[in-house]
């Protein structure tokens, strides 16, 4: 099985919280920042972690933009 990637845009000032909480749940999803000044970054899911993962992100629309985005050409 593979890990599966996600890509989004989110709220710059969110990207150390994002990355704080998702990688709280331990083996589950690693958070990479591609570009700091556009706030991109890479969620990179453990296989069978997809659903709970996308909850928590789902969870965070409520507070602070998070929107998926296409693979950025960086």
């Amino acid at each position: 099985m593979k890990s599966t990637l996600q890509y989004y845009r989110v709220n710059r000032r969110q990207i150390s919280f994002i990355k704080f909480i998702l990688e709280a749940y331990d083996n589950m999803a690693v958070v990479t920042t591609l570009e700091p000044h556009q706030a991109i970054v890479q969620v990179t899911m453990a296989p069978g972690c997809e659903t709970v993962i996308q909850r928590v992100l789902d969870a965070f629309c409520h507070e602070f933009e998070v929107v998926a985005i296409d693979r950025p050409a960086i």
